[in-house]
């Protein structure tokens, strides 16, 4: 397998993501959602995140998921496609409600944030592999998919389950972890998630996360030795920034590794055991620093840095340029309100993260700083924190 997968085969996009989309509701101001007197309507889903700011920045993109034959319903597959991504294999389900949810405007990492979801039971959560249209879902160089989706259902978890099996040809399989224990309804959430990981080619975590869901500690080399299975695994840090682990040039991704000589598939590591070998060679590690930003926002920036990765990573882009394209485009997400905002544009982008590493080191992104004239040079925009 390549870095992603084939780029010419017919009706072949760059990206295709599979999840639950809600429509979300916003406050008019700061409060406790009993104090907020009003709200205002936009879209929400970790994995239409994705794809909207990757058909924002340019990319082919097609978010296939399953909402009711509501006017919620409506909104989402309009308000996506307005975008410029393809939604024409989106479900409508006339028996079950598209999911919605209410947040205040605090921080989520804060004990002030409050986040009301009205999602069980919606249309997104009868999803299955009998469900969708498989075809559809691997006709792209990359599949992205969340940990959320596996949460939502037990049909839900055995679509994921088929998506990230090893098979010959699949495309690159992008799998952020979003590690949620109030979606889960027992304890084996970290478990099928561990394994879910496993078998994907792309991994992003958190490491706050990978503490809390796999009791891992010590840092991100630390969760490359327990997840040594992905082709690449990235590890966010936060406010510090990210870091990159990558086997040698030439190794096969988890999904094509796992397919003997034979073409029959091999067993990926049960997450019943949580301590797989080791990887034959130490992956190589990148480390880049997070910018410093004035953050409006947080909501959205974590699907908005697995966008920035996966576009530069169509682009075949070196590993920093991918960190360093995963750091702005949140930067665009945190310097906004709503689960969504639009990507600098891409010479933008590139001439910022062509900065050397002490210019990247002093620039400071404020509200606004993705509509900067592309001309202005990186004084403009840079000061020291």
């Amino acid at each position: 397998m390549t870095a992603t997968g084939a780029r010419n085969a017919p009706d072949v996009v760059d990206v295709v993501a599979l999840g639950e989309s809600m429509v979300t509701f916003l406050p008019s101001r700061p409060g406790r959602l009993a104090d907020v007197p009003s709200f205002d309507r936009g879209i929400g889903g970790a994995e239409s995140n994705v794809a909207c700011v990757l058909a924002a920045a340019g990319h082919t993109a097609r978010w296939v998921g399953r909402v009711g034959a509501d006017g919620f319903g409506d909104h989402l597959v309009e308000a996506i496609g307005g975008y410029g991504v393809d939604v024409s294999h989106v479900r409508r389900d006339p028996r079950r409600p598209t999911g919605i949810y209410f947040r205040t405007a605090g921080d989520r990492s804060t004990d002030a944030h409050e986040v009301a979801y009205y999602r069980a039971g919606s249309a997104a959560s009868a999803m299955s592999p009998a469900g969708v249209d498989l075809d559809a879902l691997r006709a792209g160089r990359v599949l992205h998919l969340s940990g959320i989706t596996a949460a939502l259902s037990s049909g839900c978890l055995d679509l994921l389950r088929e998506l990230t099996a090893p098979r010959p040809g699949r495309p690159l399989i992008s799998f952020d972890v979003n590690h949620r224990p109030g979606l889960w309804r027992d304890t084996r959430g970290p478990e099928v998630l561990l394994d879910l990981a496993r078998g994907a080619d792309l991994v992003f975590v958190g490491e706050d996360e990978a503490e809390e869901a796999w009791g891992i500690t010590g840092g991100p080399t630390r969760i490359r030795q327990a997840l040594p299975e992905p082709q690449t695994l990235v590890v966010k840090q936060g406010a510090r920034g990210a870091v990159a682990f990558r086997h040698p040039a030439g190794s096969r991704a988890a999904g094509a590794a796992r397919v003997g000589a034979d073409g029959t598939p091999q067993a990926p590591g049960s997450a019943t055991n949580p301590r797989p070998a080791p990887a034959p060679a130490p992956a190589p590690a990148t480390f880049e620093p997070a910018l410093h930003v004035d953050v409006v926002a947080t909501t959205g920036a974590g699907d908005a840095f697995a966008a920035g990765f996966l576009s530069a990573t169509l682009r075949d882009l070196p590993v920093r340029d991918r960190l360093r394209h995963g750091h702005l485009t949140a930067a665009a997400a945190l310097t906004a309100p709503g689960d969504l905002a639009a990507p600098p544009a891409r010479a933008h982008a590139d001439r910022l993260a062509a900065l050397d590493d002490t210019a990247w080191g002093t620039l400071r992104l404020g509200p606004g700083w993705t509509r900067a004239d592309e001309h202005e040079g990186p004084e403009k925009e840079a000061r020291t924190p």
